[in-house]
């Protein structure tokens, strides 16, 4: 995989991701036009990363300060 400006985390290839295939109904499964019905997890040849199909992580809670948490 190349690397580009958008992607700077390695994410391994999957069905999920890609631009030939959609989510199947059911959520498990996906719908490739390439190769029929597949596992989220399958990869195959004609594989290409579509950045639009993957959910980027929730960032993380901040923590609640007070006063006492800032004085001397």
């Amino acid at each position: 995989m190349r690397k580009s400006v958008f992607n700077t985390v390695n994410i391994s290839p999957a069905c999920a991701y890609c631009q030939h295939g959609k989510p199947s109904p059911d959520g498990e499964t996906v719908l490739c036009v390439k190769k029929g019905v597949v596992a989220k997890d399958y990869k195959c040849r004609k594989y290409k990363y579509d950045i639009m199909k993957r959910v980027p992580r929730r960032a993380p809670e901040l923590q609640q300060f007070n006063e006492d948490d800032f004085k001397l």
